[in-house]
């Protein structure tokens, strides 16, 4: 389906969230009564309550995000100076603020705990911008990617996200405001793509994160086998050869990452793997799951950029190396469960970091 025009987005989508949220804050005792009450006929601890909870409070955080997003456009001189950095900051400073709301309800409804391990971003090279290369699988793993580059490393992401991100009102007009570029299905591995990507990656300062998903899209076995026959039918023998040893994660489409590099040369490349929500592909995975009771581990490599090769085909088999790592690192570090009543630690797992 294909995104309504902006002004209905802004004049219709917007209004309706922030109405909807009045409603269920005015009614949320009687949600909560009646979802506790149909606790017992459903499986699981308590997953009715949860998940009544959980919606309540991202159509309310979308709704806070919007009003706080208009109070900023009022103030920039009703978008006169929406653009300029220091607006561009506050805009920063606020995704910060509101996802670390986002997490901090999620990690106290979910028993959901994140640590990192391996290079900060931030730590890598100080002064050195970055491009972040991300596998994709889970509900929420860009959401929570972001939150660690801005919250935990106080990075300013440039992102490489799907246009139907936008039909969530408060991202659409968020993400819309900061350096960003949302992609449609079926255009990947265009020039025009390509070159979107590349102006995106173009003067990257100091903190700065350009983030990019290879694979597209969330890991799924048919995804997979879907990729490795395309790669086939393009002749690409070599590249679907390596690809069927990938057990994990989705064979890299090196377009985008290749622009991002030429962009910007001076970056750093972060790889960044990730486990512990690589079994919910589907909203019934999400709901069996419930509460998840999981801890979510992030890893990161740092590669500086006189590492990076030079040349296309030696980029993209660096690539696909790198993408074989992270494969067996996924492989090693199976999601379990994790204690309930933790939360983010990431020293405590740094110590313990592998290769």
């Amino acid at each position: 389906m294909s995104l309504p025009p902006v002004w209905v987005r802004r004049l219709v989508f917007g209004p309706v969230v922030v109405a909807l949220a009045l409603v269920l804050l005015t009614t949320l005792p009687a949600w909560l009564l009646l979802a506790v009450a149909a606790s017992p006929f459903v499986p699981g601890r308590l997953r009715v309550p949860r998940l009544i909870w959980l919606a309540i409070v991202y159509v309310v955080w979308d709704a806070a995000a919007l009003v706080a997003l208009t109070a900023l456009w009022i103030a920039s001189g009703f978008g006169w100076k929406i653009r300029s950095p220091a607006f561009q900051r506050a805009h920063y400073v606020l995704t910060g603020r509101f996802l670390a709301m986002l997490f901090w309800v999620a990690r106290w409804s979910l028993h959901l705990s994140i640590d990192v391990v391996g290079t900060d971003p931030d730590t890598a090279l100080p002064g050195r911008p970055e491009i972040v290369v991300s596998r994709h699988a889970g509900p929420g793993d860009s959401f929570i990617l972001i939150d660690a580059l801005v919250n935990w490393f106080a990075r300013e992401p440039r992102i490489v996200l799907k246009a139907a991100l936008q039909w969530d009102p408060a991202v659409d007009v968020l993400l819309n405001r900061l350096p960003n570029r949302f992609i449609s299905p079926g255009r990947t591995g265009t020039g025009t793509l390509e070159q979107e990507i590349g102006d995106l990656a173009t003067g990257l300062d100091d903190n700065d994160a350009f983030v990019i998903f290879p694979e597209g899209g969330n890991f799924s076995p048919r995804r997979r086998v879907r990729a490795i026959a395309g790669l086939r039918r393009r002749g690409l023998r070599d590249l679907a050869k390596r690809a069927e040893n990938l057990r994990n994660v989705l064979p890299p489409k090196p377009g985008g990452l290749l622009a991002a590099l030429d962009a910007a040369p001076d970056a750093g490349v972060i790889f960044v793997a990730h486990t512990g929500l690589d079994r919910m592909l589907t909203v019934a995975d999400v709901w069996r799951e419930l509460p998840m009771d999981k801890r979510l581990v992030m890893r990161f490599w740092s590669v500086p950029p006189e590492e990076v090769p030079a040349t296309e085909a030696d980029r993209i088999t660096w690539l696909y190396d790198w993408w074989a790592r992270i494969d067996a690192w996924i492989e090693e570090h199976q999601p379990a469960a994790y204690p309930s009543g933790t939360g983010r630690s990431r020293s405590a797992s740094r110590s313990s970091a592998d290769a």
